[in-house]
């Protein structure tokens, strides 16, 4: 059985399909998922919130408009009524037992994206045994704070908007910092209105009190390669065949 940090146990640097790879216009569906898959990654990022009767589904936004055309808002929708949406005129919503059900050879980055799908996300977690090969992501600190209190600390995080934010102050100062014990990355972006974040600074910092730190969302390959060249250990991208392609090319592609 896995452990929690089973969940990084492939070799660095990590390819994530974000959303599944969300350029192909079908994002946060089980067709994008399978295709990313089927082209070798194995690991996924996702999001998740949870129907007015508590199912947890695959989507980010809190309505339903943007990828759908159709108008509501998730958290006031049954899954019965949620159900007969399409994404993209074609694909259904899924829901998180679902894609946790058909890839149990896959790691899921799970981002919470609201409150009320924390306790659903949790349960369903816990009910498909896949604590071991998720990691809970949000950029609410005070909602991962609860996501780490439900799992009690046996299944991998990432840090919120603050906890990166005095992760970035520690690595510039060399002060020490201590971080929960689930915590295993940083997934952050390049920069910050114009201000580096993912610097050698930052990375080196990082790695000396063991995180890895994973980027998004990145779909250039020069800028790939300038993260993989200084040391990043995962990149996120809604290219997947792009991102794929880079790593080929520098020997880090498995399939």
């Amino acid at each position: 059985m896995l452990t929690r940090l089973g969940y990084l146990d492939a070799p660095a640097p990590l390819a994530f399909a974000h959303r599944g790879g969300a350029a192909e216009g079908d994002e946060n569906t089980t067709e994008a998922f399978a295709r990313a898959i089927g082209m070798g990654y194995r690991y996924v990022e996702t999001d998740v919130h949870a129907t007015a009767d508590g199912v947890a589904v695959i989507f980010h936004d809190p309505t339903l408009r943007r990828v759908t055309g159709e108008a509501g808002r998730i958290a006031e929708m049954s899954w019965a009524d949620l159900a007969s949406v399409r994404v993209g005129g074609a694909a259904v919503v899924p829901r998180l037992d679902e894609v946790l059900g058909a890839w149990p050879q896959v790691r899921f980055n799970i981002d919470v994206k609201a409150d009320g799908g924390v306790e659903p996300t949790v349960a369903t977690v816990t009910r498909a045994g896949a604590g071991g090969r998720v990691l809970l992501a949000s950029f609410s600190d005070a909602r991962l704070t609860r996501l780490r209190a439900l799992t009690e600390g046996r299944v991998a995080t990432s840090l919120g908007m603050r906890g990166v934010a005095r992760l970035r102050l520690a690595s510039l100062h060399g002060r020490p910092l201590r971080l929960p014990p689930s915590v295993v990355a940083a997934q952050v972006p390049p920069s910050y209105r114009r201000v580096p974040v993912a610097d050698r600074r930052f990375l080196d910092y990082c790695h000396r009190i063991g995180l890895q730190v994973h980027v998004w969302t990145i779909d250039e390959p020069a800028q790939m390669h300038e993260l993989l060249d200084r040391g990043v250990d995962g990149i996120m991208t809604d290219h997947v065949g792009v991102l794929r392609d880079v790593y080929r090319s520098r020997g880090h592609w498995a399939a």
